[in-house]
């Protein structure tokens, strides 16, 4: 990611994230100029044809316990990653957005892999994220949002964001509620995790 690239990310979030962003949850070019300045080897974009389909924020956190309950401004600080931490143990994915118009087309899966290479390059311990549940708005009179994951990982509902995380390496640990304003989550995610497979204690 450059800064040249920050309005075409801009417009790229509003495409991605129609129902975040009519909220106004979504970067704005000065946010992502931060990211930039705190940490730019943990910003991405994806691009196709030299167009911009995909991007990824990251930043680098140390969580007080291993799983401890958290929302997404607890993570990340704000929208500027306060909380970028280069003495941290984990990476933390604070977004990732891609094209509706370039989808299956393995973006988001090199963003991942971009993100794990970062990771392994950094000997950073594992990546953590708090991942959106995008279809819990349409089963949560029937489910909680546990037994909802529950169904998910038995492939009895369809949940994109989760099914395709898991199929990515990452691990499922547990709910985090009112984790951040989401209507199609009704502001639940879940904490997700994947550990470097070649992480070297510190002495």
């Amino acid at each position: 990611m450059s800064e040249d690239d920050l309005p075409k990310i801009v417009e790229l979030q509003k495409l991605a994230f129609p129902y975040m962003a009519a909220e106004g949850v979504y970067w704005k070019s000065e946010q992502l100029k931060a990211h930039l300045k705190v940490f730019p080897q943990g910003q991405f974009v994806a691009e196709y044809h030299g167009k911009i389909v995909g991007s990824c924020s990251s930043l680098i956190i140390k969580l007080k316990s291993d799983y401890e309950p958290h929302t997404w401004k607890d993570a990340c600080g704000d929208s500027f990653f306060k909380n970028h931490d280069p003495k941290g143990d984990s990476l933390y994915g604070a977004d990732v957005s891609s094209h509706p118009d370039y989808r299956r087309l393995g973006i988001a899966t090199k963003l991942y892999d971009a993100r794990k290479t970062l990771a392994m390059n950094l000997n950073l311990r594992r990546i953590i994220a708090g991942a959106r549940l995008f279809n819990y708005c349409e089963h949560a009179k029937e489910f909680t949002p546990l037994e909802y994951v529950a169904k998910v990982k038995k492939h009895e509902i369809k949940e994109p964001v989760l099914s395709f995380q898991i199929r990515n390496g990452f691990k499922f640990i547990k709910i985090l509620p009112n984790y951040m304003k989401d209507p199609r989550s009704l502001n639940n995610a879940t904490f997700i995790e994947w550990k470097n497979p070649n992480f070297v204690e510190k002495s």
